[in-house]
């Protein structure tokens, strides 16, 4: 397999090669170890397209318009602007993290995040926010 490593890719493996060094215990060939960085690096660099504020809201609207109907895919699809799949999964991936979704044993998506309904009466009370 002959593949070319830039310079400054070749340094940041250097620097993986000797993080897996410690972490194995039994002598690793160095050879293995450059592909173990080399794999992991790929792996870093094939999030293109991070997901931006109106984009995350936008999928939120979505899923909260049809929420208990569609899965992944088709709820993609039902988006009212084009975006990239993977940008999609890492919204998804993010909105399940922080609570704000389900995905169901069949795969489809529920809208599960409900504010308090006592923050007006807090923000009134406290006067954080005029």
């Amino acid at each position: 397999m002959n593949v070319k490593i830039s310079k400054e890719d070749e340094g940041k493996m250097g620097f993986i090669v000797n993080i897996l060094k410690q972490l194995f215990s039994k002598k690793q060939k160095k050879k293995d170890l450059y592909i173990l960085a080399y794999i992991y690096l790929y792996n870093m660099k094939t999030r293109l397209h991070y997901p931006t504020l109106g984009s995350i809201l936008m999928v939120e609207k979505t899923i909260k318009k049809y929420s208990q109907e569609f899965g992944k895919y088709q709820l993609w699809k039902k988006l009212p602007k084009k975006m990239m799949y993977q940008t999609f999964q890492i919204i998804l991936e993010y909105l399940q993290d922080s609570g704000k979704i389900l995905i169901d044993k069949d795969g489809c998506i529920i809208w599960a995040y409900n504010p308090p309904k006592n923050y007006k009466t807090l923000r009134e009370r406290f006067n954080y926010l005029k």
